[in-house]
Order: structure tokens, then C-alpha cells, then sequence
């Protein structure tokens, strides 16, 4: 028997992957950059049995009913979010869908903090304002007005999403810097959480209105894409931090160009924008008070890796025709059973 044939979109991290080149015939993209549309479209043409992709590959209906006739039957994302790939598509075609979730909680949570502490005390600022000289030509070593912050012991943390990574944020907000934390779900939390956690459930609007730090933790969908805009940020105190490491889309970048150059509210911190990546002559970049990261909510070697066994563990459980442990689309084995078609 032959093992089924792969494409992964990138290399990925750790041991896992090795293995996964050994259980799978497996093609690689050799590129730092994502592989084209036109090169997706051409490889759903070959005959994989399965794709390996990350939130930078468009699947969209097209390649997915190119594949599906070619024999592909499952798509596994290396990522928790999914809102590249048309899901209801690949249900149609009998295509598995399956992602990395519960893995990259806490590395998400700590870069979400470094953000906010980030924007709170000036840290790019400061670390420029001494990298560039200016520090030295200033003559003088200290100032007691030289880059005020705001202290974050006491304050309120208004957390957006309160799944997994919304939680854990607010858990170190609560415990570790002693803020009154408010939250706005979908779907309110178990009393229990919230008082383990010391949170409160409230609207958006109060959660705004009433937050010193605002964080997004909600995954893209056709509700929250440009939840927070223009009328969102006017209702948030001047002095307050928006952090976004859920996904670029959920904030209106115009709008939030505007909150930040007149003064609606005092910063922001993102690691994720609506256009990546991001242009190097983009209004954000030119602004003092946002701190701007790559994308790297995850990145931490650790999590990368425990990514890399989640997308092995469900490409070998589909294997042995089992329900994959990460199945985005549940309703797909209703119709069809999990397991690559026969090989050799």
C-alpha cells in the first residue's frame, strides 16, 4: 500500500514534521512565501489526497471543488482560525476540515500582554528614544515626566471573546495585575469561570465605555467583521488601549487610524491586520501610539510545535478512519466516512 500523498503548504516546526514525512508522501512548498493561488489551483489538479495549509492559502470553493474531484479529502489547517477556507464548500464536496485549537492558548495570552504592556509604558518608543541617540543628546539620565505610562494595577480589563485565550488573558489581568475585569461573549461563561477569574459579563457597549484596556478574542465570522468601529472606539475612554490578537478584520482600520490620530483612545497594540502583510507606507505605521507585531501570537517554540503534532494527529487519525480529533466540520462524517481513499 502506498501512503497517501500530501502537499504542505510550508515546512513546519519541530519533530512532528519529521514524522509526518515519513508516515505520508508528502510534496513541501520550498518558499519562505505562500504559494499562489494559480499554484494551489494547479497542485488541487494532481491528485493529493490531502492539503496541509495556514491562514495565509486562499481555499476557497474553487480549489476546493478542484481538489475534491481529484481525489483530496481532507484539508488540515495549521492554525486554530480557519476563515480562509471555505468550510460549508468543502462539507459539500465531502472534505474533512480540521485545525490546531487548544494549543497556542497561553502563547497567545503572553504576547497579548506584552502588547499591553507595551502600549501602557511606551516600551518601542523609549526603546527607540534610546537606540537613536536622543536619549544622550538630551543630557539628562532621568526626567519626571519622560515617557508616562499607565499604571494597569486597579484598572479595568474589558475582554472581547471569551474563549480560551480571552480567558487566559484575563486570568493574568486578574491575578497578576489585580484589574477588575469585564467580558463580552457570544455565549456567557459557566459561574463558575467567572468566579474563579473575578469576571463580570456585560454589554459591549458598557464593556467600552467602561474598560481602561479593550482585547479582542473573537475569530472572524460574518458578525464580527468591523465590530469595532468608528461608533465602538468614540465610545471608549480616551485614556484606553485597544489590543487585537484575534483577527485583523474585526477592527475598522480607517476608524481606528482616526482614534488614534485625534485622540478617541490613547493607543493600541496589533499583531493582526486586514491587509498582511502590512505595507511599510500603511497610516499605522506612521503613528507614535500603536505597537505593531508581525503576526506572532503563536510564535513561541512551543506552540508552533504542539501545532505541527495537532495537524499529524488528525491527518493520522483520518488515516486510520477515525473522526479527526479537530474536525471543523462535523457534519462532513454524516456523509462520508473518514479515511484516505485505497492506495497502491
Amino acid at each position: 500500500m502506498e501512503a497517501p500523498r500530501l502537499f504542505v503548504t510550508r515546512r513546519l516546526p519541530g519533530p512532528c514534521f519529521e514524522r509526518l514525512l515519513s508516515e505520508f508522501e508528502a510534496d513541501v512548498w520550498p518558499e519562505w512565501r505562500h504559494p499562489p493561488y494559480e499554484v494551489l489551483l494547479e497542485k488541487a489538479r494532481e491528485g493529493y489526497d490531502g492539503f496541509v495549509t495556514l491562514l495565509t492559502d486562499r481555499i476557497d470553493c474553487g480549489f476546493i471543488r478542484e481538489a475534491a474531484s481529484h481525489g483530496t479529502r481532507i484539508v488540515s489547517q495549521y492554525a486554530v482560525g480557519y476563515d480562509n477556507i471555505d468550510v460549508e464548500c468543502a462539507t459539500r464536496h465531502g472534505v474533512y476540515v480540521t485545525n490546531t485549537p487548544n494549543v497556542l492558548t497561553e502563547a497567545t495570552a503572553e504576547l497579548t500582554w506584552a502588547l499591553i504592556l507595551a502600549a501602557a509604558r511606551h516600551i518601542v518608543k523609549a526603546d527607540r528614544y534610546v537606540r537613536s541617540g536622543e536619549w544622550f543628546r538630551s543630557g539628562t539620565g532621568w526626567h519626571p515626566e519622560l515617557f508616562l505610562g499607565m499604571e494597569l494595577r486597579g484598572k479595568t480589563l474589558g475582554i472581547v471573546g471569551f474563549g480560551r485565550i480571552g480567558r487566559a488573558v484575563a486570568r493574568i489581568g486578574a491575578k497578576g495585575f489585580g484589574m477588575r475585569v469585564l467580558y463580552y461573549s457570544r455565549r456567557r461563561a459557566p459561574r463558575e469561570v467567572e468566579e474563579e477569574i473575578g469576571a463580570k459579563y456585560t454589554t459591549l457597549e458598557d464593556l467600552l465605555r467602561s474598560s481602561d484596556v479593550v482585547s479582542l478574542h473573537v475569530p472572524l465570522t460574518p458578525e464580527t467583521r468591523g465590530m469595532i468601529g468608528e461608533r465602538e472606539l468614540k465610545l471608549m475612554k480616551p485614556t484606553a488601549i485597544l489590543v487585537n490578537t484575534a483577527r485583523g478584520a474585526v477592527v475598522d482600520t480607517e476608524a481606528l487610524v482616526r482614534a488614534l490620530r485625534e485622540g478617541w483612545i490613547a493607543a493600541a497594540g496589533l499583531d493582526v491586520f486586514h491587509e498582511e502583510p502590512l505595507p511599510p507606507d500603511h497610516p499605522l505605521t506612521r503613528l507614535e501610539n500603536v505597537v505593531l507585531a508581525p503576526h506572532i501570537g503563536s510564535a513561541t517554540r512551543e506552540a508552533r510545535q504542539a501545532m505541527t503534532c495537532a495537524v499529524l494527529d488528525n491527518l493520522l487519525a483520518f488515516r486510520e478512519g477515525r473522526v479527526p480529533p479537530n474536525l471543523v466540520n462535523p457534519e462532513v462524517a454524516e456523509k462520508v466516512p473518514p479515511g484516505f481513499r485505497a492506495q497502491g
